[in-house]
């Protein structure tokens, strides 16, 4: 198998979130009975900036965006999760995630866009911001937009992930950084423009 190493940024929840996420997949396994493979809890997060597949973990890489993460202000907010589906993609993903994207998440989002174009640190620029925690890949048939039990996940920080994949699979934590209330959300006309931003 070959060895990758990846680096993203994500939200990350502690392991009381992680036991809610995971009763919501529960209740659409029992309820649908798809087939496919499931992600355990352990495994869970969601993706707010992917920095790419590498050979060997680039180090000075890493580093830099350690030090954009340092710069971003953003303030805590609620992310309800309300809401399962599925990605079109070769494996179908089933995931979690909220109906619409909130405004804190976005300007989160491009906070953190705006760190890593400041201190040069590569991202994909094709992904845009679709918040999902996958659960179940490989499925055999493409979930229709589908209310859940809600989760309201109380987003309080944000971390970058090093992704070992391989024969070992791990997830690593480099950092983490917490949010805060010192950072007002932009104005409701301001708002309009972060999510084509």
């Amino acid at each position: 198998m070959t060895e990758v190493d990846r680096l993203f940024f994500a939200l990350w929840p502690d392991e009381a979130m992680r036991e809610q996420l995971g009763a919501a997949a529960t209740h659409l396994r029992q309820k649908l009975r798809p087939e496919g493979r499931w992600i355990g809890p352990h495994r869970y997060h969601l993706t707010l900036h992917f920095l790419g597949d590498y050979e060997k973990l680039p180090e000075a890489l890493a580093q830099r965006a350690l030090e954009a993460a340092a710069t971003v202000r953003s303030p805590r907010f609620d992310l309800p999760i309300e809401q399962a589906g599925s990605y079109r993609n070769r494996s179908i993903p089933w995931w979690l995630g909220p109906s619409q994207p909130s405004a804190p998440l976005k300007q989160l989002w491009r906070a953190l866009r705006d760190a890593l174009q400041a201190h040069s640190v590569p991202y994909d620029t094709k992904l845009r911001l679709s918040p999902h925690v996958t659960v179940l890949r490989d499925a055999t048939q493409v979930l229709a937009p589908t209310p859940v039990p809600l989760v309201n996940w109380p987003v309080d920080s944000f971390a970058l992930i090093h992704s070992h994949l391989g024969v070992d699979s791990q997830y690593r934590i480099l950092g983490t950084w917490p949010l805060s209330g010192d950072s007002a959300p932009p104005p409701p006309d301001a708002q309009l423009g972060l999510w084509d931003a």
